[in-house]
């Protein structure tokens, strides 16, 4: 039989009535993952989906590490499908985990026994298991309470499986199921993985990047999107609202006292970003700020800058160190990009002495020489929107 694989569900089974929902609207995103794969067939059964290829022509390695990254997976395993007797599932082992059984140094069996017809209960079928396996393997130990490798059986409604450890899923709740979210996207290293961990709470997302060409190369712009496309791996496609900031960049430079030119630039990419988002039914913006970190990520600034919207703004990273954010940059896949030398709009007119600690007031004098509405109406207007996808239809 084919090899095929068990995800099981994370915290999708602490759902009351509208688990099913839940359910469903992971099988669809499996679907539409491994769909570029080959034709699986994907089903679920006592709170796992059960990937199957239908046939020999099927990319099972691509497959496999597309469902690796859908949110709501728990823990996943390949295994091996075989007739529910002891002889079938110990050649099952033999065949499937033989190799690897063969290089340790201790094993283990554990069993499952969903299929409570089946004669034997779990404790019996690991001895029986077990036991023969002992005989084959001589060189191997038996170590029940710390194994080099585990065999693990399962006997289920359909047919018993075998597999060795399994491997963590992506975890989360299934994308679509947590509403929708804007990204503001820079080239940064931050704001990549803000979308990611919003995206890992069931939250489709789309991304809005600020460019301000020609301060900003077209290499910045490339860069950006790129970053979204590595997120799309995770979250499916998206679209990327790039806004043209430099007639707003240097409005706020020319008319506006130097140590609020941070403080005014991200009030209006505040307004921006809601316009756009409601546009697109997200019902929240998202950010990689982070508590500290620089000169606009005090308390009093993130308040000044989200006085200017009347959506939810969520900082899924906020009390996180770098190194923390870091690692998980380069788990997605994203650090590599994020730390490429292009620049983005965040550091163009810079000011030397940065308001830390502004009061509301004085930043609403100090960006009252500039008329708001007109420069949002015009960059909105003459926004680029561009879909990214991580796999080509």
């Amino acid at each position: 039989m084919n090899e095929i694989f068990l995800l099981k569900l994370g915290e999708i089974v602490l759902k009351g009535q509208n688990r099913r929902a839940f359910e469903n609207c992971l099988k669809g995103n499996i679907r539409r993952r491994v769909k570029h794969f080959g034709a699986f067939r994907v089903y679920l059964k006592q709170s796992t989906i059960y990937v199957e290829p239908e046939d020999g022509d099927c990319d099972v390695d691509g497959a496999w590490e597309a469902c690796g990254t859908v949110f709501g997976i728990a823990s996943m395993c390949r295994c091996r499908p075989c007739e529910k007797t002891l002889d079938a599932i110990y050649e099952a082992v033999l065949s499937y985990l033989g190799d690897a059984l063969s290089l340790a140094r201790s094993f283990k069996v554990e069993s499952k026994r969903a299929d409570k017809a089946f004669p034997l209960n779990s404790i019996q079928l690991s001895q029986e298991i077990g036991g023969r396996l002992a005989e084959a393997f001589p060189q191997v130990a038996v170590d029940v309470h710390n194994p080099d490798y585990t065999v693990h059986v399962e006997v289920r409604d359909y047919a018993a499986y075998v597999h060795g450890p399994a491997q963590p899923g992506a975890g989360g709740l299934p994308t679509g199921m947590g509403g929708r979210a804007a990204v503001l996207l820079s080239g940064g290293i931050d704001s990549p993985v803000a979308g990611y961990m919003i995206a890992k709470r069931g939250v489709e997302i789309e991304c809005i990047h600020f460019f301000s060409y020609p301060y900003t190369s077209e290499k910045a712009k490339e860069k950006v999107l790129e970053l979204a496309r590595l997120l799309t791996r995770f979250c499916g496609r998206m679209t990327v609202d790039v806004v043209g900031f430099t007639e707003i960049q240097e409005a706020i430079r020319d008319h506006c006292p130097e140590e609020y030119f941070t403080l005014v630039m991200r009030r209006f990419m505040m307004r921006i970003a809601q316009r756009i988002a409601n546009d697109h039914g997200c019902r929240a913006l998202v950010t990689g700020e982070n508590l500290g970190q620089v000169a606009s990520q005090t308390m009093e600034a993130m308040a000044v800058t989200g006085a200017v919207v009347d959506m939810p703004m969520f900082h899924p990273l906020i009390g996180m160190d770098k190194e923390e954010i870091v690692t998980i940059a380069r788990k997605i896949g994203t650090l590599e990009t994020s730390i490429l030398p292009y620049e983005d709009c965040c550091t163009v007119f810079t000011p030397k002495h940065p308001k830390t600690k502004p009061e509301l007031h004085a930043v609403e004098i100090a960006e009252a020489a500039l008329d708001v509405e007109a420069l949002i109406d015009r960059a909105v207007l003459n926004t680029e929107k561009v879909t990214v996808k991580y796999y080509d239809d």
